[in-house]
């Protein structure tokens, strides 16, 4: 007791142990129960697109706000280069081709409203865990999971019946259909083939009648009538899909009800701003999710007169600007109710920039910084690295910055874990808890190899090395850049990921990634002693994963992506699908 007596009286202990209980710790995580959580996920977003992550010409305050005072993730990887299966993998945890996300042909995202693929009912998102734990949730703005399965108002694939209290938003993804002004995107080439075809028959038709007539072909009317028939009926079963493209896919919905039908574009950006922000007011007294999926910043770039010609990039510039303002908007109401210590933010992209996007000289499409490729790329970096920023005040240490491989999928087990529940049991869940890493408790993320895929084809994978810190990235299949040398595949619009559009590589493209992040310099037996091990230990664990997979009905199979009518969502009686209640209110 004399000992600690005389410890008590040294001026320099006493200092020191006022300056400790002075310093603001770190929040326990067992002193805050469920947290709210709201995620940010935007749409086509390039890598080099924001400031925090290198970009100084396009203005991102807000996005580099979080940076800032929260955690920056630099090695963020999605599970799938595109819309659709990057989602999938992202609400479940699971590489997308374990629940049929994932495509076996050319057809790798979900095409209509109408189509009957989708998210299976039977996977468990993290909505639906959180849900059970107590949680309000709530998704604003794009789903593109797929709406129906066998009828117009089954709804199997729908947010609510996937975990979400609410729904406001696109079932669908926005394209630049629905902007009237804009040239049509949705299936373009096959559509100029469709009305080439249904012009070829017509004349031959038209060709064949008048030489009956003049008595210069030999047909009888009977045949002339068939093939009449045959080319009227080709024009009006593609034409009824494709001729009303807007009314189909461009819709809004709140919960079950469409409010839209085509959406009104040009408030469309308020009123999901206004729906979030609503989202939280109404739920601040008790925890909620939302999971805010912005339509930023993919084509037809929707951005209000207050954003246009305001940035050094054009209308994709003013666009992630306007998102920024966004962002900004939502943190700014979690301060203002006074959850801002309390609710766990996240930002990140669904994957790369969408390099080949271009109308005349615009450059509509991302940029994905030091990064080689973008969109629809599964292996190259470009395609799959995206921003991924955690704030939590009081809990995450600010400024940090952890170059370490992580993947989108890990949101599912950080969030089920924070709100008390558990991952299930049943299934094999990819994704791996963040928090440890994230608050500096753990060094290196429990990611040893990672899959990448473009389709149900691996094209790469990568191995964290964490004895020697090496990052090895191995690719089997890579994209044929068309012109050679471009870096995109500016001829076709979207790389593919199977036939003559790729080449494979026996051996492997070899690259150590955290000596040569951008991908420029493969290496080989000659070059690297390591070669043969580094692919031969990624072989066996290639296999490994390999066995891990079982056969799941194909989501984006032909049959399920083509447009049902009887599937349609209508807010009239079908084919009269028209309203504005959001106009009428």
């Amino acid at each position: 007791a004399s000992v600690l007596l005389l410890c008590f009286r040294s001026p320099l202990v006493t200092l020191l142990i006022f300056g400790l209980l002075l310093q603001p710790p770190l929040a326990q995580l067992s002193t805050i129960t469920q947290p709210n959580i709201v995620l940010l996920m935007a749409d086509d977003l390039g890598i080099g697109d924001v400031g925090c992550y290198g970009n100084d010409t396009i203005r991102t305050p807000n996005i580099d706000r979080l940076a800032k005072e929260g955690v920056k993730l630099t090695q963020h990887i999605a599970a799938a280069p595109l819309c659709t299966p990057s989602r999938a993998a992202f609400l479940t945890g699971r590489y997308p081709l374990r629940s049929g996300m994932d495509a076996i042909n050319n057809y790798r995202v979900i095409f209509w409203n109408a189509g009957s693929g989708g998210l299976p009912p039977n996977e468990t998102t993290f909505a639906k865990i959180l849900q059970q734990q107590g949680y309000s949730t709530g998704l604003i703005g794009k789903w593109h999971q797929g709406v129906n399965c066998e009828s117009r108002n089954d709804h199997c694939h729908h947010p609510l019946n996937h975990g979400f209290d609410y729904f406001y938003g696109m079932p669908f993804t926005l394209i630049s259909d629905c902007q009237p002004t804009e040239t049509p995107e949705m299936d373009r080439a096959f559509r100029r083939k469709l009305w080439l075809y249904t012009q070829m028959i017509g004349l031959i038709v038209l060709t064949a009648a008048l030489g009956r007539l003049t008595g210069l072909i030999p047909v009888r009317w009977k045949t002339l009538t068939c093939l009449a028939g045959f080319c009227l009926l080709l024009f009006v079963s593609w034409f009824s899909s494709y001729g009303f493209v807007r009314y189909w896919n461009c819709i809004m919905m709140r919960n079950h009800e469409v409010t839209e039908q085509p959406m009104v574009t040009d408030r469309t950006t308020s009123l999901i701003l206004r729906e979030s922000i609503s989202f939280i007011e109404r739920n601040k007294h008790k925890p909620f999710l939302l999971f805010l999926s912005f339509l930023h910043s993919h084509t037809p770039l929707l951005t209000t007169e207050k954003f246009l010609r305001r940035s050094r990039h054009g209308l994709y510039g003013d666009n992630v600007e306007e998102m920024d303002w966004m962002v900004g908007q939502v943190l700014d109401t979690i301060d203002k109710e006074g959850l801002k210590n309390t609710t766990l933010v996240y930002f990140a992209s669904d994957h790369g920039g969408w390099l080949e996007r271009q109308e005349d000289k615009r450059q509509l499409g991302g940029w994905n910084g030091i990064y080689k490729g973008g969109k629809a790329m599964g292996g190259w970096e470009g395609g799959i690295r995206v921003p991924g920023i955690f704030r939590w005040p009081g809990v995450l240490p600010a400024g940090t910055v952890i170059d370490e491989p992580t993947s989108l999928m890990d949101i599912y087990p950080t969030v089920v874990h924070l709100a008390g529940g558990e991952v299930p049991q049943d299934r094999i869940i990819d994704g791996r808890d963040l928090m440890p890493l994230l608050r500096g408790t753990v060094a290196h993320s429990e990611h040893e190899f990672l899959f990448h895929y473009c389709g149900i084809h691996l094209h790469a994978a990568r191995w964290h090395q964490k004895d020697s810190g090496a990052i090895w990235k191995a690719h089997y299949m890579t994209p044929i850049f068309s012109p050679p040398g471009a870096g995109a595949c500016y001829d076709r619009g979207f790389c593919p990921c199977f036939g003559e559009g790729v080449t494979h590589h026996d051996p492997p493209l070899l690259f150590d990634l955290s000596r040569d992040p951008s991908e420029a310099k493969p290496l080989s037996a000659d070059t690297e002693p390591l070669f043969d091990t580094v692919i031969r230990e990624m072989g066996r664990a290639i296999e490994e994963h390999r066995r891990t997979l079982t056969p799941v009905p194909e989501q984006l199979s032909v049959y399920n992506v083509v447009w049902k009518p009887w599937l349609q969502p209508c807010c009239g009686t079908f084919p009269f699908c028209w309203c504005d209640k959001e106009g009428d209110s």
